[in-house]
């Protein structure tokens, strides 16, 4: 009786302990730490400098924590994608391992992971570099590898023109005259030619209120006296010009731009204190016989943009020129009824633009009134 109720206690304790334990399960392989290869490469070229920039992975291919970090390789092949790393242009120094991810709380209360950390990088384009393959691109990847040197594959691939860029123009100037803003540079050396590459000079303009950019204008490099007028522009605002020399490489599928490094910017305050021109061809003809007596003026027209309208003047022999419109006179006629029989009249005509800039008075036109019989 005592065995049996020994033998029941051990077996008793072995299910117990065996349920405490729970079930072993599939073990899970252990992590081989390595990165999650990068997936949002970006790259710019400006001059001869291509900058790259990333996000830092922050798991692993496994879905763990990427915590044995080591370098960074930037990886570039020219004319041709890249199947490993080909040129290993340099390596990053390892991050330190990110802190552990915090969350935090919208206002609805949903849980919004921290963005990971970027990482930049920018190569610096020798010069036999840019010649080795002007017409084709240079590819750009990069390897993130863990501290014990291994890698799970190159990132996205993100290709730019390989082509030479040029020096920025010197002596960049802008002069605001009634036409626009006339822009003039220094002309470049003839650069050396290669097929299906052609360079042209790019004048952008920025807004200083709103720092909007736009292009003022081009001009093929090659002329010997560069320059152009800036007529896209709004009066009464301030803008800085600056120029570049801008590659442009033929393919089929269109030209492929490349920007070299800029001038240094020059200002241009907008203020119009440009008055139209003069008017021209006045002429005055009287009414006629049996009619109430009136001088009819006529004259073409001006053709300016910002044109207001015009001021008609009077004069009689011995009197001032008078202003005889009480507004603006919104087209090229105009009918004088205050006039007098027996009386010659003299007549001039100005141009009005919109910021009231008053042109010079146009030349006399005369008419006499005759006497009454």
């Amino acid at each position: 009786m005592k065995l049996r109720k020994l033998t029941l206690g051990i077996a008793t304790g072995a299910v117990a302990f065996l349920a405490s334990c729970g079930s072993p399960g599939i073990p899970e392989p252990p992590s081989l730490e390595l990165a999650r290869p990068v997936s949002d490469l970006r790259a710019v070229r400006k001059g001869n400098q291509v900058h790259l920039s990333w996000s830092v992975p922050q798991v692993t291919e496994d879905h763990q924590t990427f915590r044995h970090t080591g370098p960074t390789r930037i990886c570039r092949s020219v004319g041709s994608p890249l199947r490993d790393c080909g040129t290993i242009v340099t390596e990053l120094p390892p991050q330190t391992p990110p802190a552990q991810q915090r969350s935090r709380f919208r206002r609805r209360g949903n849980p919004q992971k921290t963005p990971p950390p970027l990482e930049s990088y920018t190569d610096q384009l020798s010069p036999s570099l840019e010649i080795q393959s002007p017409t084709s691109n240079l590819a750009y990847a990069v390897s993130v590898l863990n501290s014990y040197g291994r890698s799970a594959g190159l990132s996205n691939q993100v290709q730019v023109p390989s082509a030479p860029t040029l020096s920025s123009p010197t002596g960049l100037n802008a002069r605001l005259t009634g036409d626009g803003v006339r822009l003039t540079w220094d002309a470049l050396p003839q650069p050396k030619e290669i097929p299906g590459v052609r360079y042209a000079y790019r004048i952008f303009r920025r807004d200083v209120t709103t720092n909007h950019d736009s292009v003022a204008g081009e001009v093929p490099v090659g002329e010997p006296n560069p320059g152009l007028l800036d007529t896209g522009f709004e009066w009464e605002k301030t803008y800085d010009y600056r120029g570049t020399v801008v590659t442009l490489v033929e393919q089929p599928t269109g030209a492929e731009q490349v920007e070299g490094d800029d001038t240094a910017p020059v200002r241009a305050v907008a203020h119009d204190v440009f008055p139209p021109a003069v008017p021209a061809g006045l002429q005055a003809v009287f009414s006629g016989p049996g009619q109430k007596p009136f001088i009819d003026l006529v004259r073409a027209a001006n053709s300016e943009a910002d044109l207001a309208g015009y001021n008609v003047y009077r004069q009689q022999r011995g009197f001032i020129p008078i202003k005889i419109n009480f507004d603006l006179v919104n087209t090229p006629a105009f009918r004088d009824t205050a006039v007098v029989a027996g009386h010659k009249y003299f007549y001039a005509v100005t141009a009005v633009d919109a910021h009231g800039n008053e042109s010079p008075r146009s030349e006399e036109a005369s008419e006499m009134v005759p006497a009454d019989k």
